[in-house]
């Protein structure tokens, strides 16, 4: 009797066809996702091109039309503009939104939002965010128009100097020098006069240091005091001199609340005793210093107008206290010529928040000074302009007011004058020592950096994006 195994072949190519059937379709699967995947990337990168081609666009339209917020149509946006490739096809369209910020009503910066979408991927789009504004000085962490010696300790953002530096810190960001060489003395830690290149030292990070770089032009960052008067007087707070020809060490103490407020009392006056040598190093050694109060009345507690944080002193200034939103401070005299205010910081310096939204800048005439009360750990938040004197601490020789402990910063520094906020000194009688702080750290306001508070002391006056990112 005869058996046929034609069923048991029929079931075996169906087995394996089914398999096979399977895996050609797993297979056109994957090929077909991945055909999607890549067309997806595509699509996301062409909707980033044109995004960044709106970001562009408005950049030309700020630099032809300074501050128009509405593209030049007499409307506020959003805008929809299609965008032409090079070869003159629609590829899709950017939409614009522009937003200008204002302080004392005078436009500050001005935000810009890009979304682009693809013409061929209308389901795929990308959003770019940038900030459009003057460049300030709160982008370094100093700014200095003499030469300079950085002890040990970490830097935290870009260093720039018009003179030499001589650098044993540990920076993390460019450190920049306007001179090829320089003579570094003594006074900097060299034995003698020693010829020394732009930037040298022992500090790390050295493939960041370069020189010689262009100078920043301290004419240009000075600020306009005549301007910031009236403002102030119309917008802000004012504040006006009361020291006098022969008592010119006068002026107002300005606490911070923390709340928006700041109280206000008038400095009549202040102690005759305390002898110092000055860091603007103008009027010598051993010279009388007038940065104890002894005497002041009250003023008052003020409101800081949320829309024009300024406060201008036609006169010293003492400061401290806990600051909340964007506030300028102003010690400068456009009434009487020849007279310059000092700013003295007598305590902590510190933001409510530090998410961008307390800032502080303060700028005087001539020095920044730390007050010799001013406590052994000392913290200032802020922006510290000394237009055309120093910043720092003077020395205080063998006095209960010269060895402090650490000072930790949290902003920028910019000073005409070298700033020296730690003295070492000897002298005949046994008195020899150390004055000023010996620790402590210096980092840049990245938060404030792009979005100061008004009137900060711009580095160019050319209107550029100062921040840029995808959302």
């Amino acid at each position: 009797m005869k058996r046929y195994r034609g069923g048991s072949v029929m079931l075996l190519v169906l087995v394996f066809g089914a398999v096979f059937f399977a895996v050609i379709v797993g297979l056109s699967g994957f090929v077909l996702e991945q055909n999607r995947a890549q067309e997806f990337v595509r699509a996301q990168s062409e909707a980033f091109n044109i995004a960044e081609a709106g970001l562009e666009y408005y950049r030309w339209l700020l630099s032809h039309y300074p501050g128009d917020t509405q593209d030049h149509t007499g409307h506020n946006g959003p805008f929809i503009v299609p965008y032409v490739n090079g070869e003159g096809q629609n590829a899709g369209t950017y939409t614009l939104s522009v937003v200008g910020n204002e302080a004392c009503n005078a436009v500050q910066s001005i935000d810009v939002t890009s979304k682009g979408v693809p013409a061929d991927a209308p389901n795929v789009s990308a959003t770019l965010w940038a900030r459009y504004a003057q460049p300030s000085v709160a982008r370094y962490n100093m700014i200095l128009n003499s030469s300079v010696w950085f002890g040990g300790g970490p830097i935290y953002g870009p260093v720039h100097s018009n003179g030499g530096i001589r650098m044993d810190g540990n920076p993390n960001a460019p450190v920049t020098s306007s001179v090829t060489t320089w003579t570094c003395d003594p006074s900097y830690g060299c034995q003698g006069n020693q010829t020394e290149p732009g930037v040298f030292g022992s500090g790390t990070n050295q493939d960041l240091w370069s020189y010689p770089t262009p100078q920043t032009d301290f004419a240009a960052i000075a600020s306009n005091f005549s301007s910031l008067k009236s403002v102030a007087q119309s917008e802000g707070l004012y504040f006006p001199r009361i020291s006098t020809s022969k008592q010119y060490y006068l002026g107002y103490h300005l606490v911070f609340n923390g709340d928006g407020t700041v109280t206000v009392y008038k400095v009549t006056d202040v102690s005759k005793s305390i002898r110092s040598y000055p860091v603007d190093g103008v009027y010598g050694y051993n010279k009388q210093d007038y940065g104890l109060i002894t005497a002041e009345t009250l003023l008052g507690t003020y409101t800081i107008p949320a829309n024009c944080g300024l406060i201008f002193v036609e006169d010293n200034v003492w400061m401290e206290g806990s600051i909340s939103g964007k506030v300028t401070v102003v010690a400068a005299n456009v009434t009487t010529p020849g007279v310059y205010p000092n700013i003295q910081l007598t305590n902590n310096l510190t933001y409510t928040a530090f998410d961008g939204t307390s800032g502080l800048t303060a700028i005087a005439s001539h020095s920044v000074l730390i007050n010799p009360t001013a406590p052994a750990d000392l913290t200032l938040d802020g922006i510290f302009v000394a237009q055309s004197g120093a910043f720092g601490m003077n020395m205080y020789p063998c006095s209960a007011y010269g060895s402090k402990s650490t000072l930790d910063i949290l902003g920028t520094i910019v000073s005409s004058m070298r700033p020296i906020t730690y003295w070492w000194y000897g002298g005949g009688g046994g008195c020899s020592g150390w004055s000023g702080y010996s620790n402590g750290t210096s980092a840049f306001d990245r938060q404030n950096s792009t979005n100061p508070p008004p009137f900060t002391p711009v580095t160019s006056t050319q209107w550029q994006f100062v921040d840029w990112r995808q959302e």
